[in-house]
Formats: C-alpha cells, sequence, structure tokens
C-alpha cells in the first residue's frame, strides 16, 4: 500500500490516489512545483492529515486554500511558521479565541508553540485543520481551485462524517459551508451525530458580518464533553 500520510488515512485514501482525477492532480502539482512558486512546500501539503489521524479527529476546522504569501503556510488551515506575522483570518480566530475564552496567546509560556500562531497543538489533539483545497501559487489566492484538491477533500469530510463517533464541524465562510450536505449525507439513516457549526469566515472582508461572537471554541468543547469526549485544551 502506497503510504504518502504514515497513519490510518493511507488506508482510508489507498482508492483515491489511484484515481485518474487525482494522478491528474499530482501532473498539474509536478509542473506547478517546477515552474512556480507554490506554497506549502511539497513535504508539508499533508501535514493535517499526518498529525491528525483519522480515528482522533474530534473537530474539523475547515479552510479555503492555504496562504498565498512567502513564510506562512505550512499544510494547517489558518496555521503560520514560527516567526510569521499574522495574517488577518489568524488575528481575527485569536481575537474570537480570547473574546470566547480568555485565552491569549501567551497563556501557556511554557509550551513549545507558545506566543506564535503556530496551530500544531490543536492538530495533535484531535483538530483537523483542513483546507479544501491544499496548495496555492505565491500570491495568488485561490490560484489551484477547480484542479481536483476539492474532490479530495470532499472525501476526506465523508470519511470523517460517516464514522461513529461524534465530532464538531466548524464551517467558516461560504466555500466550508457548502460542504454542509457531505456530512448530513454521509451520516446515513441512524441521523444526526455531529454537530456543524456555521459562520461567516473570519477574513477582514466578511468577519463583520457575524464571525466575531460565535463562542465556537467553547460550544465544541460542549458538545464533545457531552458526548464522553475529552475536550480541546485550546491554549497555545
Amino acid at each position: 500500500m502506497k503510504k504518502i500520510i504514515g497513519n490510518k488515512w493511507d488506508e482510508l485514501l489507498a482508492d483515491e490516489w489511484l484515481k485518474p482525477y487525482y494522478q491528474e492532480l499530482r501532473s498539474f502539482l509536478i509542473e506547478e512545483y517546477r515552474e512556480e512558486t507554490v506554497y506549502p512546500p511539497a513535504e508539508d501539503i499533508y501535514n493535517a492529515l499526518r498529525l491528525t489521524d483519522y480515528d482522533d479527529v474530534k473537530v474539523v476546522i475547515l479552510g479555503q486554500d492555504p496562504y498565498h504569501e512567502p513564510g506562512q503556510a505550512h499544510g494547517l488551515a489558518f496555521s503560520v511558521r514560527e516567526g510569521t506575522a499574522f495574517p488577518p483570518s489568524l488575528v481575527n480566530i485569536l481575537k474570537e479565541l480570547n473574546d470566547d475564552l480568555g485565552i491569549t496567546i501567551a497563556d501557556k509560556p511554557d509550551g513549545p508553540d507558545s506566543a506564535r500562531g503556530v496551530l500544531d497543538p490543536w492538530a495533535r489533539q484531535g483538530v483537523l485543520l483542513l483546507n479544501t483545497v491544499l496548495t496555492v501559487r505565491a500570491h495568488q489566492a485561490g490560484s489551484h481551485r477547480g484542479r481536483g484538491w476539492e474532490r479530495f477533500t470532499d472525501r476526506v469530510i465523508e470519511l470523517l462524517a460517516s464514522r461513529e463517533t461524534p465530532m464538531v464541524f466548524v464551517l467558516w465562510g461560504s466555500n466550508a459551508g457548502a460542504k454542509q450536505g457531505i456530512i448530513r449525507q454521509a451520516q446515513g439513516e441512524k441521523g444526526m451525530r455531529h454537530l456543524i457549526i456555521t459562520a461567516p469566515h473570519p477574513s477582514p472582508l466578511s468577519a463583520y458580518r457575524g464571525f466575531f461572537g460565535g463562542s465556537y471554541f467553547s460550544r465544541c468543547n460542549y458538545f464533545l464533553e457531552d458526548n464522553g469526549i475529552r475536550p480541546v485544551d485550546w491554549r497555545l
């Protein structure tokens, strides 16, 4: 079996790697990485799946495509590399985190990712930080949309939604919100067992329309605790 991720995702996505659309996507990416500057680095494309194995997922936070400026994207939606200035979307997420739970990024001074925009600590606790498109050309937001990534990440969402264990899907923005149908359908005849939270995207272009005040982090934890699942420590 082809090992791309290094955990159970490889088994679950084994058929996906072989499909014609993915082979076309792969050929496109080989050419893009050869001829253009593309983010994240090729070795980081699947970091979200590497850090959060299938059975460990408690919360899915769905983004759109990676940050497209130097030094930002590293394979986790909304997260940036250490030492990188926070993009506006991340600033708004951290503001909402503080408003919701009173957490600032300095509340965990001894943590390995303290005072940084690196969201690895969330991912290692079961928060899948997944973009619907996993690559982007430098300085060109949305440049890799429609190339096959959406089909691939739809399959990831479908596999998660079909799981018996309840989880939370946090869908920020219209692109993410459009995935509700996949989630509902994948749950099958047993009905709704997952919590779906929708809201405007945290980007400054849309956050003013209702992103702030959504209490996303506390709502996730209330749901997890109600289902006997250990809550997420959202401190960074």
